[in-house]
């Protein structure tokens, strides 16, 4: 196996791929990590499956919230399935090689799946904006139509920035070194290995993801400001903490996407260090798509009571 040295010093005149570095170069400690990840990610698939699964057969919760659950879970197993399958491959064997095109595309799907979650959270919070502030009007307000288009927007913003971003690329030039000290084809990590000025690269990232973020970040303050006002002005001490209730998973799971993603951004601007971006970068693409599941399920009464039912029924049969 190449040692980390020897795979920086690389330098080809035209790179036509990229090695990773991964994270450790330690055999023992690559077994205990392919273990790990491998536990995770085939949580994430169940879990996520799972979730799908239960909300199609369960006709009490065909309602717009547990559609738009169902699209969550469907971005988590794919999010993660972009990801993990390279990452525990390459765990397993010494040349961790990606060609540039499939590098070009796994920043495309990862850079695809993350926007278009941000912006289905933006959804999800209106969702809930409706559920509590206009109960009455709610499934004439939040009909399939709306929901559909909903959806619809988030997967076409979500991957037209992946696509500005992706595209960005191939303008520029890669002539060595071709070794990217990570365990995915990361943004930063490319513009660094790049012989071109990246400026405009730099720039458009930023204005585009930024638009992002901050857009659907937006919709999810404003919403939660008139849930919390809603919900304050109940009078019913349980009325207000089942109205809380139908909040708190989706609330936990913007809490935790953003702050990671926040992470990811803002720590390799703050520390020099290699490794603490890799442990950052592991926990929206391999950690939270895991997370997900286990937070709507735990806490959602209903979905305990469709699993019930469920299971009450395979039993019969």
């Amino acid at each position: 196996m190449l040692s980390t040295t020897d795979l920086m010093a690389r330098n080809e005149s035209t790179v036509t791929m990229f090695f990773f570095i991964g994270f450790t170069n330690n055999p023992q400690l690559e077994v205990v990590l392919f273990l790990l990840f491998l536990a995770v990610y085939t949580f994430t698939l169940l879990g996520n499956l799972s979730i799908m699964v239960i909300v199609w057969l369960s006709p009490q919760l065909h309602t717009p919230m547990y559609f738009f659950l169902t699209q969550l879970a469907f971005l988590d197993l794919a999010f993660a399935s972009t990801i993990s399958p390279k990452m525990l491959a390459d765990l397993l064997t010494e040349k961790r090689i990606i060609t540039f095109s499939g590098c070009i595309a796994q920043v495309y799907c990862f850079s695809g799946f993350a926007s278009t979650e941000f912006f289905l959270l933006a959804a999800m919070a209106f969702d809930r904006y409706v559920a509590i502030c206009n109960p009455l009007t709610y499934t004439v307000i939040m009909n399939k139509g709306l929901c559909l288009r909903l959806v619809a927007g988030s997967y076409i913003g979500g991957f037209l920035n992946s696509l500005i971003h992706a595209s960005c690329l191939y303008r520029l030039s890669f002539c060595g070194p071709d070794v990217m000290n990570h365990f995915v084809c990361d943004y930063p990590e490319l513009l660094k290995l790049s012989c071109t000025d990246v400026w405009i690269n730099d720039w458009i990232r930023f204005v585009v993801a930024s638009f992002v973020i901050i857009a659907s970040l937006i919709v999810v303050f404003v919403s939660y400001s008139y849930i919390i006002t809603t919900i304050l002005k109940i009078s019913n001490t349980e009325g207000r903490r089942r109205a809380a209730s139908t909040c708190i998973s989706h609330f936990t799971c913007v809490f935790i996407f953003y702050g990671s993603v926040f992470l990811m951004e803002i720590l390799p601007n703050l520390s020099s260090s290699e490794g603490r971006t890799k442990v950052v970068t592991v926990i929206p693409t391999v950690l939270i798509p895991a997370l997900n599941p286990l937070i709507y399920s735990l806490r959602n009464n209903e979905m305990k009571e469709a699993v019930r039912k469920i299971l009450s029924w395979a039993s019969k049969t």
